[in-house]
């Protein structure tokens, strides 16, 4: 049983357990076919391809801000004492989603059905009762025996509410099936996904942890409170549900400004969220409501997002390429893309951030802008560009009044079920085309309302209805520029520079576009991605320095890199940081002190970590790499201790082994990890790359082929593959492989280049032709053309 001091414990939907990024999953291993792998930063990315380095200068500093008055830093005090000057917000928190975000269980919290009903789904059965005040669930547990588990709190009160279950050490844990509020029923929250006992998803895994997922977006003042050497918790927070104090920052010194009225800035609060720029509010909000990995214990109100979370970009796996909400990612990255984000819309415009609500009934919210005088009536918006125009009309929805299709919701923000019936809007406030959208691939509201042969009618009457604007000259548009760069199309490059040298190219879709370039390198691309490490957007800079890592080697690459470790914002500092540590080995002259600093931050983050296996993993890579060899066994076993499943730091362990003359107990434990999960493509590929390193190809190839099969769409499995069918005297099989492989990866160099030298290999010239005319399409100026 966790204490509580106001304590917390629970996966948070706010911090998916599928976010795979930089500081948290570094999934992917090396291709290296003849010689150990050995540890290092396991990221996708090609080998660097020389090109010349462009100087940089420093990176853009956000303008300083005053600073307060020097006071004792803010604490938390009991809310309560917020009630007597905020009657009013007060009132509107009361019964909202934010005050219930989180309850203990009683007969008065708990909304689902506890009289001895039974559930079953996915080949397990769960019970739900009660024993006197006590609310209780009988479920396989992580060893798949039925058994009693006590619910400690309630998540949520509509459309579901999910239930939290105390397992000991201070865990909480996210039980996977919940309450539906509407329909009155229990349903599981991954339905047909085989989610048992031996699925990561299952409700006893370290994915469904709240300490680490949950409970920090659920609650105020919230500390997971991990201790690595006990493995356990003892996670606090200042009061259930998202309080004043969870937007606001700790009271207590705004508490000494009412009695005092002294000269606090803010009012003795760290931020202000009224301020004319709209940043301090969108990241508060963003804290919860966006796709990020953490890379603290909580976070410090008034500093910049990226001081504490890494937030997404808009990758292909979370949205879709228009940038509509594919995966579920929350609200501010798709805001973030917006028109109205640039023009400074904050999340206060629309929404009453106390009551949850809508600030206006239907499409008043939206006429606030979008109205007959073509002026907004809300401060600090930016109007220039609106049109006077009755929005609110059947000629403009085309749609008869108070039907589906005449909110603007309804076209302009279509949405998403997630956890199964929690419908949620898209808030890149698109305009529909279903004409484009069926070229691209893409959601659309009309094609979602009017589908089937409907949704041809409705294709053709879209094109008549905007025939006028046809033809109108508009700049290449970013969801057509990506669907080109990301199927390897005649243009891409092009398209790609294009857009990178747009100045108002929204930061997350720039940030994005700089992730795709180590696909299309040229003096070019080495030039705009050498631009963007000024970028006054910290995401922007983030993405640019990897984007230069991918270009050139260490050397080459440290002098535009080293002003980055004393950029402003934390996670800028630390990919700087992690990303010149072969260099620093040997020296960075002046810049050395501040690579220290930044690499010590680097390292901080991942003990902040600690209860998850990525971060033991990343520890054991930093310590490698810094030759603090003894440590580095003890971490990759306390990582798989965090996560038996978690291979990549089972397949580490093993190359650790190996190298270290170990290679038999190495071995022993792969085939053992092979057997209890032989659908894993990664071991599979891992044993395959094992038995080549010892001189046995025929025998790995078994293993190889069953990793690519496993997942067709990984491209180091199919060129792995390849390369080995082609060592072998295959290379009729080889250049099948890499053609199966440029189908699913058009972008794919590796795949390119091998398969064109395989085909000159087997005197198939004009098939090499083609591939090269295609790639001279691609990016006329890949060095590799040279």
């Amino acid at each position: 049983m966790p204490k509580h001091k106001n304590k917390a414990a629970t996966p948070n939907p706010d911090s998916q357990p599928t976010l795979i990024n930089r500081y948290l999953f570094p999934v992917t291993i090396g291709i290296l076919l003849l010689a150990v792998a050995g540890i290092g930063w396991f990221l996708l990315s090609s080998t660097p391809t020389p090109l010349k380095p462009v100087p940089v200068s420093a990176p853009v500093v956000e303008p300083a801000k005053p600073q307060p008055v020097a006071v004792a830093p803010a604490k938390m005090v009991d809310e309560q004492q917020c009630q007597g000057c905020h009657g009013e917000q007060v009132k509107d928190w009361q019964g909202s989603h934010h005050q219930l975000a989180m309850q203990p269980a009683n007969a008065d919290t708990l909304l689902g059905d506890f009289n001895n009903v039974t559930f079953k789904a996915e080949k397990e059965t769960t019970v739900f009762s009660r024993k006197g005040d006590e609310f209780w669930v009988n479920t396989p547990g992580i060893d798949g025996k039925n058994a009693d588990f006590k619910v400690a709190y309630a998540f949520g009160i509509a459309p579901l509410q999910q239930y939290l279950i105390e397992v000991g050490e201070g865990r909480l844990q996210a039980l996977g099936i919940a309450w539906d509020t509407e329909k009155h029923r229990w349903f599981h929250l991954y339905p047909g996904q085989g989610v048992n006992f031996k699925n990561p998803l299952h409700w006893s895994k370290p994915s469904q942890n709240a300490n680490f997922m949950c409970v920090e977006c659920h609650t105020t003042g919230f500390k997971r409170n991990f201790d690595a050497a006990k493995n356990t918790f003892d996670s606090h927070w200042n009061s259930l549900g998202v309080g004043c104090q969870a937007c606001h920052g700790p009271a207590s010194n705004h508490l000494e400004w009412t009695a005092k009225k002294t000269d606090l800035i803010h009012a003795g609060f760290a931020v202000d969220l009224k301020d004319k720029n709209a940043t301090g509010e969108i990241e508060t909000c963003a804290r919860c409501h966006s796709r990020r990995a953490p890379l603290d214990d909580g976070f410090t109100v008034g500093k910049r997002l990226m001081d504490d979370y890494l937030p997404s970009v808009l990758t292909r796996e979370l949205y879709a390429l228009d940038g509509k909400i594919k995966d579920e990612v929350f609200e501010h990255g798709s805001f973030a893309q917006s028109k109205m984000f640039d023009k400074g819309v904050r999340c206060s415009n629309c929404h009453n951030p106390h009551s949850t609500q809508l600030k206006a009934p239907g499409n008043g919210v939206c006429l606030q802008c979008h109205n007959t005088a073509g002026k907004t009536t809300v401060e600090g918006v930016d109007g220039k560009g609106l049109q006077a125009k009755n929005y609110d009309s059947i000629e403009h929805t085309r749609h008869t009044m108070g039907q589906p299709g005449s909110q603007c919701v309804d076209c302009h923000m279509p949405g998403k079920f997630y956890m199964g019936n929690d419908f949620r809007h898209d808030h890149s406030f698109s305009i529909p085309n279903p004409e484009r959208a069926k070229k691209l691939g893409t959601p659309d509201a009309c094609l979602t309302c009017h589908q089937g042969k409907a949704g041809d009618k409705v294709t053709e009457q879209f094109k008549l209805w905007n025939s006028a604007n046809a033809s109108a000259l508009q700049a290449p548009r970013y969801d057509e520029s990506l669907w080109l760069i990301r199927n390897g199309q005649a243009g891409a490059a092009e398209a790609l520079f294009e857009q990178l040298q747009r100045s108002n190219l929204p930061a997350i879709q720039r940030a994005t576009l700089l992730a795709e370039l180590p696909a299309y390198p040229s003096e070019q691309a080495l030039k705009l991605a050498t631009k963007d490490l000024n970028n006054p957007a910290p995401q922007v800079r983030e993405s640019a320095i990897r984007a230069i890592s991918a270009f050139l080697p260490p050397p080459e690459r440290a002098p535009l890199l080293t002003p980055l470790l004393n950029d402003p914002v934390r996670a800028v500092r630390i990919a700087a940081a992690r990303d010149l540590l072969s260099v620093a080995r040997t020296g960075l002259g002046t810049a050395q002190d501040s690579w220290n600093s930044a690499i010590a931050e680097y390292e901080t983050v991942q003990k902040n970590l600690l209860e998850r296996a990525e971060a033991n993993l990343n520890l054991a890579m930093l310590y490698q790499a810094s030759g603090r060899n003894a440590e580095v066994e003890g971490l990759l076993r306390t990582a798989l201790q965090r996560d038996p499943d978690f291979y990549p730091a089972l397949v580490t362990l093993v190359q650790w082994l190996e190298a270290n003359g170990r290679s038999q107990e190495g071995h022993a434990l792969l085939a053992q990890s092979l057997k209890d999960h032989p659908d894993s493509g990664l071991l599979q590929h891992t044993q395959g790359l094992a038995l080549i390193r010892a001189g046995q190809a025929a025998q790995a190839m078994p293993y190889l082929r069953k990793a690519a099969q496993l997942e067709p769409q990984s491209g180091q499995f199919g060129y792995v593959l390849a390369v080995a069918l082609h060592d072998s005297g295959k290379i009729d099989e080889a250049c099948e492989e890499l053609e199966r492989l440029l189908k699913v990866q058009p972008a794919n160099r590796n795949a390119r280049l091998s398969l064109m030298q395989y085909y000159l290999d087997n005197g198939h010239e004009p098939k090499a032709q083609v591939l090269l005319q295609g790639w001279k399409k691609m990016n006329m100026g890949d060095p590799a053309l040279k």
